[in-house]
């Protein structure tokens, strides 16, 4: 693989009184992961996002998790939307959408993805009740939602999911986070037909 001429990697440390993250990453990488949250369904998550994404991911987080794992989840995906914005640059070259239709099993997950510099989620199709379960005794459902809000939000991205069937939500969570990462891995791809940044307005 031809590495950019700039490294596309990024490294950002956040603290606030709920949790302590810190998180590296090379949007050119092999998908190699280190990931330790203190929650360990997310670790599983992040690590497939990495993995199939091919973004090396390395991340040490913890926070107050006695209370619930709320504020870890949403800080860390904070800080990956932050450390994906900073690594993309001006965002020269890159082929800007990608998209992913993703089974694991019984669950079918979409994720269509915009490096627009517009942030905006559109999130839809998860079965009734999902947000409420518990996954790994740890995780509830609705984290997967906020979790891809935070990095919509702070990366800058137009991402659009649906889950289009799914019984177990261990199943239908982890092909969300995969077709999420299928999706963003095309879209970050550098596509040597693309001159500039890949917009009329000359900016994303």
């Amino acid at each position: 693989m031809t590495r950019p001429a700039t490294p596309r990697t990024a490294s950002i440390t956040r603290e606030t009184s709920e949790s302590h993250i810190e998180l590296e990453l090379d949007l050119d990488g092999r998908g190699a992961s280190d990931i330790q949250t203190t929650v360990p369904f997310f670790d599983h998550m992040l690590t497939a996002f990495a993995k199939h994404s091919l973004t090396d991911l390395r991340v040490r987080a913890n926070g107050d998790t006695h209370i619930d794992a709320h504020h870890t989840v949403e800080d860390t995906s904070i800080v990956l939307g932050q450390a994906i914005r900073q690594a993309l640059g001006d965002k020269s070259g890159i082929a800007r959408y990608g998209d992913a239709l993703v089974p694991l099993d019984e669950a079918l997950a979409q994720a269509v993805v915009d490096i627009s510099g517009r942030p905006y989620l559109v999130h839809t199709g998860e079965p009734a009740g999902f947000e409420h379960h518990l996954i790994g005794g740890h995780f509830t459902g609705s984290l997967v939602r906020h979790s891809f809000e935070a990095i919509s939000i702070h990366a800058g991205l137009t991402v659009h999911v649906r889950v289009l069937g799914g019984r177990d939500p261990h199943h239908i969570a982890e092909a969300e986070y995969k077709a999420l990462a299928r999706a963003f891995r095309q879209a970050k791809t550098l596509d040597p037909l693309v001159d500039g940044i890949p917009s009329t307005k000359g900016a994303l």
